[in-house]
This record gives C-alpha cells, sequence and structure tokens, in this order.
C-alpha cells in the first residue's frame, strides 16, 4: 500500500493511500451521466491488456476498473468503464476526467496530473 504525504498539514502529516484515491475516483465516475461501472470483466481484461482473456484466466484477474500510481508531486488515475448507450464516448471522457479531478483534488489535495480514460466497452439499453 502506497501512500501520498500532503505537506501542506501544519498540524502534522496526512497520508491518503492508493485505495482511498482509488475509492474517491469510483465514487466520481460513478455520477457522471452515462458512465456503467457495474463492467463485464473480461470486456476490462482485454481493455487493459491488448489481448484475448481466457475464462480461467479471467478468474484470476478481476481487473479493476480505477488504477492510481502516486509519484513525489501528483497522482496519475486510470480508468476504465462501459459507455450506456445513446451517450458520446468523448463527452464521457471529458466529464469523467474532470470528476475525478475534481473529486480526488478537494477531498485530497493530492494534485491529480493524468486521468487516463478507457473506453472499454457499450452497454446497450435491454429491450422491455
Amino acid at each position: 500500500m502506497e501512500s501520498k504525504q500532503n505537506p501542506n498539514n501544519q498540524n502534522g502529516n496526512l497520508k491518503v493511500s492508493e485505495e482511498v484515491i482509488t475509492k474517491i475516483a469510483l465514487l466520481a465516475a460513478s455520477e457522471v451521466e452515462g458512465v456503467a461501472l457495474e463492467a463485464d470483466s473480461k470486456r476490462l481484461a482485454r481493455a487493459k491488456s491488448g489481448k484475448f482473456i481466457d475464462k480461467f484466466t479471467e478468474k484470476l484477474l478481476k481487473p479493476a476498473p480505477v488504477r492510481v500510481k502516486l509519484f513525489k508531486e501528483a497522482a496519475e488515475i486510470d480508468i476504465a468503464v462501459i459507455v450506456l448507450q445513446g451517450h458520446k464516448a468523448a463527452a464521457i471522457g471529458e466529464n469523467l476526467q474532470k470528476a475525478v479531478k475534481s473529486a480526488v483534488q478537494n477531498m485530497t489535495g493530492i494534485a491529480v496530473s493524468k486521468i487516463n480514460v478507457t473506453i472499454a466497452g457499450l452497454k446497450v439499453a435491454e429491450n422491455v
């Protein structure tokens, strides 16, 4: 578990773990209209690795839709989502970047240098 210190706190040290930043990013992403986070794991695994994953490997990998890398000056976040039918992927990507960056920076005080968004698939509306 890596953590990032916030030196702006004059009362002592504040450490924020990658896991906390991941949860904040997931929460912010879930509030963006047109995003589905209950993504199908096979599609997410292929989007992250660039290759086909068989059923046996898929069960072992359980890819996470958010990955956080902490550096000295800032955090970088990778997020993979499914776009809901009827929404523009480019607009969703931009809205997602803004929402996640704002949430992480406001809640932790840690600068976010980059947010890489992968559109891992499209969720088609089910006919009733």
